[in-house]
């Protein structure tokens, strides 16, 4: 039989244990910041209160829902808006004056995807990558592998074929329908008009 010697633990002070604890601590506090630091601007946004993130990588937030039941526009669609389009920084790069026919298919992939989410008086704060904007390619202000920031609002939409017809009937009207003048004529008040 062999019997087991005892070899008695001297205490350890409870000052140690404390340091060890706080150092275990601030090792895991460190280890959680430094992940957190290698995330993108997108990757942290995902996890903010409200963002939708799609399958594409379009990421919104419904600042006003709009009327419920309204419906969307598609592709062929034009899109009447207000928006306001930042950078990261805040820079802003454009903004509308003034509510803005857009073609839905005619804009950015991104920005496309979000009008074709938004019902009619809907408002989105929308975070486009650059896979889905510019891409690395540099436009005016807006530097090459941008994520871009806007701001909409969807006032209304109507199909394409329907604002064409109303800008054919416009310039019909303008040029030789009523109201308008002979050629040739000058308005009055400008040199060699009446």
């Amino acid at each position: 039989m062999s019997t087991v010697t005892a070899v008695p633990l001297r205490p350890i002070k409870r000052t140690y244990l404390v340091y060890l604890w706080v150092g275990i601590v601030v090792a895991c506090l460190a280890a959680f910041l430094l992940a957190r630091q290698g995330d993108d601007f997108l990757t942290r946004n995902a996890r903010a209160s409200g963002v939708v993130t799609t399958p594409s990588g379009l990421q919104y937030k419904v600042v006003q829902p709009g009327a419920p039941g309204a419906p969307k526009p598609t592709d062929s669609d034009v899109a009447l808006i207000n928006y306001e389009g930042k950078l990261l920084n805040g820079t802003t790069f454009d903004k509308s004056q003034q509510p803005t026919p857009m073609p839905v298919a005619g804009v950015v992939p991104g920005f496309s995807e979000a009008l074709k989410l938004m019902p009619k008086g809907a408002k989105y704060r929308v975070w486009i990558k650059p896979a889905l904007g510019y891409g690395a390619e540099a436009k005016g202000p807006i530097p090459a592998n941008s994520t871009l920031v806007f701001d909409i609002e969807l006032i209304d939409f109507l199909p394409e074929a329907v604002v064409r017809q109303m800008q054919a009937q416009a310039q019909a009207q303008g040029a030789g329908g009523s109201g308008g003048m002979p050629r040739g004529a000058m308005p009055p008040g400008m040199p060699g008009g009446r």
